[in-house]
């Protein structure tokens, strides 16, 4: 399990909580704000008993909507306990949904059963190296899979992103007011093909979503299947 000391347990500690199940949600979200991007159906028309993984589920909104909607198999994995507790208080009770504490890589790695698509809602994609989780996610998706994935955008920054595929030093903030270190790698749109192509995959398509409030983007999300 996480250490305690990390941004994110921290972040999954301060998060209000009301215990208890909760109602499914009825869409799919990949950004910051509600109801802008797209929907369940980029991960594949007919997710009916099609079986899905995601990468860093946080409390599970997206994996439950995906099993309890859409009547898919999903697997959801975070590394933080305390999100994989209240995942499952919320939607435990869901049919074809498994919460997992574990670190994404790892689970990658360590597994052989295939899925027909994988996702993350700045989640595991954009936290560690591309070179290293791009190819660990081709090797658990099936021939023509979908992977999906959203990440801040790098041009909510004022800095341009780092050459050569570098990370760089970025700051979470918690619901306190306080920010924590995190490293992250921000690609721009070329460099994510760049890299999805070098691991197998085909670019399928680029959201750029902004905030509805200010002349912003936000969020990129990018599509990909395996070759």
């Amino acid at each position: 399990m996480i250490d305690q000391a990390s941004p994110w347990h921290a972040y999954a500690e301060q998060v209000p909580h009301v215990p208890g199940p909760s109602p499914v949600r009825q869409r799919m979200e990949w950004g910051m704000h509600p109801g802008i991007g797209p929907d369940a159906r980029v991960l594949g028309p007919a997710l009916h008993e099609r079986r899905v993984l995601e990468l860093g589920c946080g409390d599970g909104h997206n994996a439950a909507h995906l099993a309890g909607v859409h009547g898919a198999e999903v697997t959801a994995v975070d590394l933080v306990g305390t999100q994989i507790r209240r995942a499952n208080e919320k939607y435990g009770a869901l049919k074809g949904l498994t919460f997992l504490v574990c670190d994404a890589l790892r689970f990658l790695r360590n597994g052989t059963l295939p899925f027909d698509s994988v996702y993350s809602v700045f989640g595991a994609l954009g936290l560690t190296d591309p070179e290293i989780m791009l190819p660990a996610v081709a090797r658990r998706l099936r021939p023509h899979g979908r992977l999906v994935f959203s990440v801040p955008h790098p041009r909510r920054r004022s800095r341009s992103s780092p050459p050569d595929g570098r990370p760089h030093l970025d700051f979470l903030l918690l619901p306190d007011g306080t920010r924590r270190p995190v490293t992250r790698w921000e690609p721009d749109v070329p460099g994510w093909h760049s890299a999805l192509h070098r691991a197998g995959f085909r670019p399928t398509g680029v959201h750029e979503l902004p905030d509805p409030l200010r002349a912003r983007l936000t969020t990129l999300v990018i599509s990909a299947r395996r070759r």
